[in-house]
């Protein structure tokens, strides 16, 4: 079973938005769980810019209460290394533990088996919905582009 999406395509880059989850400035996705926790992974255009990962690990433990914007992890690519800032506040309530076996997951299923980490809290405001992530990557586009707003 295949879930709505939005399909966006830009220049040489194109992405299916899963609907019903919600996206973060920086690139991450957000989708609630039925414990009231928040799945979160990096979008499609985000694993873009990684490139494929290679190596993965998180510096919170489980429970750890943490703010929007704290870093609790970090991914390898083969294009760059980059930490991992959370999109929300609230209790780190752990990894994928897929990724152990699969961390090209990360890459190849972003919106699905790809997923990071969960955390126990709320989405900030400056978290949209699919339409309004659209706007978010059209800015991203342009300035790699060197097109001014």
């Amino acid at each position: 079973m295949q879930s709505e999406s939005l399909l966006y395509k830009r220049s040489r880059f194109s992405t299916r938005l899963p609907v019903g989850r919600l996206y973060s400035p920086s690139h991450c996705w957000l989708e609630a769980q039925a414990d009231g926790a928040w799945r979160v992974g990096l979008t499609k255009f985000a694993t873009r810019i990684l490139g494929e990962p290679v190596e993965i690990d998180f510096d919170v433990e489980v429970q750890t209460p943490i703010r929007a914007g704290t870093i609790v992890g970090w991914i390898e690519g083969f294009k760059a290394v980059t930490d991992l800032y959370s999109p929300l506040g609230g209790n780190f309530s752990g990894r994928n533990p897929g990724l152990d076996e699969d961390l090209e997951a990360v890459q190849r299923d972003p919106y699905g088996n790809g997923w990071l980490y969960l955390v126990e809290g709320t989405p900030p405001e400056d978290c949209v919905d699919a339409e309004g992530y659209v706007a978010i990557l059209d800015g991203a586009i342009d300035k790699m582009l060197g097109k001014s707003a």
